[in-house]
């Protein structure tokens, strides 16, 4: 076992954990995991199956005397978003994920830790492996592609789980018992590319945006962090009004995380080169200023590039209506609920750009938990990106998942937490995408309820999991099951 973990408890769970860690499973990339949880499950005597998709779901007897209690469906998603520092050197397709420990959290290495939603997949494991815990008829469901589309969850077929009780083991606060998410869409763009020659006399340079904390798009959309992409436009600005040309322009990462870092190759007119320079360092003190609360790593350079050959750069035309729609593009909040306060209840996320040799792409992703202002929200984006004059298309998404406050999950696992704890957990609805309102759909008749240990900093390189928070969430499943 791993040093980082060597002395944690519950002892099974960080086996699995760091196990699974030397295991690459980022999104569309969960074959060689799905076969470790199906091998693992056969390996224990265990019935198992996988899907087409990738999916994985085993059974496991109950306990003597619990053969009658009603079966429960524990769930959790084998994917990881792969975040790294951009001077981290990590290929997340062979490269195991590197623990780290610091006092009570447990990190990684310059990359995500994939606790969102590893410690789901360990904790099953553990769980399968457990002799101990006193239970009724168990069935464990390990899902696949839960960060960029949920398509696990959309590929599930009927009977591939029997369970009418569901426990999702995707939340990220434990005193917090969830029992609703916001829906989502994902809103994309592509510019066919319009190419002129380099001017003549201008000198090649890079502005990058670096040091943002980023986080993920919906449950830190409300924390004010810096948008890359926002921040390098607004820079650019500043250069095109001294003739700067925009060769390529990227950033972001994933859909669902706010971008922390974006880069353009420009060619700067020579005789307003140093006047380029002065004002990048203008705009840049006023972005600091701006971002300094919430993100005081912001960075903002621009570097010559003296062995850049001249080449082509985007049309004047593109150039505009590009820096046009980043500036009109709506990020961040959009509208906070009414019903619940402090829930996020729709936003947008300004995700990703990308310059390819023929287009130039943007993605963007919309959450809320209202139906409707999903749909509009989608549709203002595709109307800015249309203006823009790009072609613009919005997924089908996935369904928000409606609370049920009578739940009678819901009140076994609040009574656990308070025999536990002595003291009310907070039960709310999060802005971020649950499976649960897919598998609602799939599933009909499914009670959920979502708890999870403490995360903080997801789908970013600070990722980190609070030890302490991993026992007593272990401790109220177990109390859970035991009270079903």
């Amino acid at each position: 076992m791993t040093s980082a973990i060597a002395d944690l408890k519950p002892e099974g769970v960080w086996k699995y954990f760091a196990e699974i860690s030397k295991i690459p499973r980022g999104s569309k990339n969960e074959a060689a995991i799905s076969r470790y949880v199906l091998a693992t499950a056969k390996s224990l005597g265990l019935a198992a199956k996988a899907d087409a998709a990738g999916n994985v779901a085993a059974k496991k007897p109950a306990s003597p005397g619990r053969e009658n209690v009603r079966s429960v469906c524990l769930q959790g998603h084998m994917d990881m978003v792969c975040e790294k520092v951009i001077d981290k050197s990590h290929n997340f397709l062979k490269d195991p994920i590197e623990l780290v420990r610091k006092d009570n959290i447990i990190t990684a290495n310059g990359t995500t830790l994939g606790a969102d939603n590893g410690v789901a997949v360990a904790t099953n494991l553990a769980l399968m492996a457990d002799k101990s815990v006193e239970h009724g008829p168990l069935e464990f469901l390990f899902t696949v592609d839960e960060e960029t589309g949920l398509t696990g969850a959309n590929n599930l077929q009927p009977g591939f789980v029997e369970s009418r009780i569901l426990l999702n083991l995707d939340s990220e606060e434990e005193w917090v018992l969830c029992v609703g998410c916001a829906g989502g869409k994902d809103t994309t763009a592509n510019w066919r590319l319009e190419r002129d020659p380099s001017p003549a006399k201008s000198v090649p340079v890079q502005i990058q945006v670096k040091g943002l904390r980023g986080g993920h798009s919906g449950i830190e959309i409300d924390k004010g962090c810096g948008n890359a992409i926002k921040i390098l436009n607004r820079v650019f600005i500043e250069l095109d009004g001294l003739g700067a040309r925009l060769a390529s322009i990227n950033g972001g990462n994933k859909h669902n995380a706010i971008p922390r870092d974006a880069n353009a190759l420009l060619f700067v007119p020579g005789k307003n080169l140093e006047a380029a320079r002065d004002a990048v360092e203008r705009i840049g003190a006023k972005l600091k200023a701006e971002n300094a609360t919430v993100d005081p790593g912001l960075s903002i350079s621009m570097t010559n590039l003296p062995g850049k050959k001249a080449g082509k750069v985007i049309g004047k035309s593109l150039q505009k209506r590009l820096l046009q729609t980043i500036t009109a593009m709506p990020h961040g909040v959009v509208k906070m609920s009414p019903d619940l306060p402090g829930l996020v209840q729709t936003s947008t996320n300004l995700a990703i750009i990308q310059t390819s040799p023929k287009t130039i792409r943007i993605h963007t992703s919309q959450r809320s938990s209202v139906p409707s202002e999903l749909d509009e929200m989608a549709y203002v984006v595709r109307t800015v990106f249309r203006m823009g004059g790009a072609e613009a298309e919005t997924s089908n998404g996935y369904p928000s998942w409606k609370p049920d406050m009578d739940s009678e999950i819901l009140k076994i696992t609040k009574n656990a937490y308070v025999q536990l704890n002595g003291k009310e957990p907070e039960v709310k609805a999060v802005h971020a995408g649950l499976e649960c309102g897919i598998i609602g759909e799939k599933y009909p008749g499914m009670d959920m309820v979502s708890f999870g240990p403490t995360l903080e900093g997801v789908h970013t390189p600070d990722e980190r999991i609070y030890i302490d928070t991993v026992e007593r969430f272990w401790n109220l499943l177990l109390r859970v099951l035991q009270s079903v």
